[in-house]
């Protein structure tokens, strides 16, 4: 016998029984429980990135599971149920894949329609500018920046603020720019450490950093992705010197600095 999505959401309601649920449970709310969603994404992502495909059926339960949390707290605070998100994401789905649904029904044949992956994505963000306007109607100026989400990590967060400028013609043509606004903002980051401004350091940094993750964006990288590589990199390399210090009886923080560089550069190749 194999459970189905019916029995995860009969779970649910069981573990918000009042009477008879889980303690723990029944004091959730959707602040409490949001901390959690965002550990399993990124739990999914690191299983993703591991390539390691055995895991990752369960991380992606893990994060399902918290979807069908906030549908359970939405029905029982009157706001929405799992019908309702279901309803609602397949609705936005099928509006924003004309391509794919050319009248706007999900049971009708595909259309001939044919669009390459950039008409795609600008129609993607004009059916998305288009639903913001619906969403907020005349009673507060719009914004393009209205739903690009604050939780987000920062790094993607840069790169989406950019990328919705970008698509209003805020942007530049070519990748020279960027790279000499890069050049800027270090040099303004150099003119701060010399003031001994701390406060205008960490602005300056922030500046620096925004204008990287539009170069990475310019070159088609996603800025969030290649510092988790970065990091990942360095981790191999630190472990490879704690490693090689165990093995030669010395201990990392009593070891110079110059023989550390010397096994970082040792790591690098081996290609780790």
């Amino acid at each position: 016998m194999s459970y189905q999505l019916e029995d995860l959401l009969y779970l649910m309601q069981r573990l918000r029984d009042p009477e008879h649920g889980c303690p723990w449970d029944l004091k959730q709310s959707f602040a409490s429980i949001a901390p959690h969603t965002l550990e399993e994404a990124y739990e999914v992502a690191d299983a993703i990135a591991a390539g390691d495909h055995a895991q990752l059926a369960g991380e992606v339960g893990d994060l399902l599971f918290q979807v069908v949390y906030y549908a359970q707290l939405g029905q029982e605070a009157g706001l929405f149920g799992w019908n309702e998100v279901v309803d609602g994401i397949t609705r936005k789905l099928v509006r924003r894949h004309p391509h794919v649904f050319p009248d706007g029904n999900l049971r009708t044949p595909p259309g001939t329609l044919k669009l390459d992956e950039g008409q795609i994505s600008e129609r993607w963000e004009q059916i998305k500018a288009e639903e913001r306007a619906e969403r907020a109607g005349e009673s507060r100026q719009l914004s393009l920046l209205d739903d690009v989400p604050r939780a987000l990590p920062a790094l993607s967060r840069a790169q989406k603020l950019q990328k919705r400028a970008a698509a209003e013609g805020f942007d530049w043509d070519s990748v020279g720019p960027v790279i000499d606004k890069i050049s800027e903002e270090l040099q303004e980051v150099r003119e701060a450490i010399g003031r001994r401004d701390q406060e205008q350091i960490g602005e300056e940094i922030g500046d620096l950093l925004f204008a990287m993750v539009n170069l990475a964006r310019h070159l088609k990288v996603d800025a969030e992705t290649a510092l988790r590589g970065g990091n990942e990199k360095f981790e191999r390399r630190l472990r490879f010197i704690e490693t090689r210090l165990r093995e030669e009886g010395k201990v990392f923080a009593e070891t110079d600095l110059q023989d550390l560089d010397s096994l970082w550069d040792e790591a690098k190749r081996q290609g780790l």
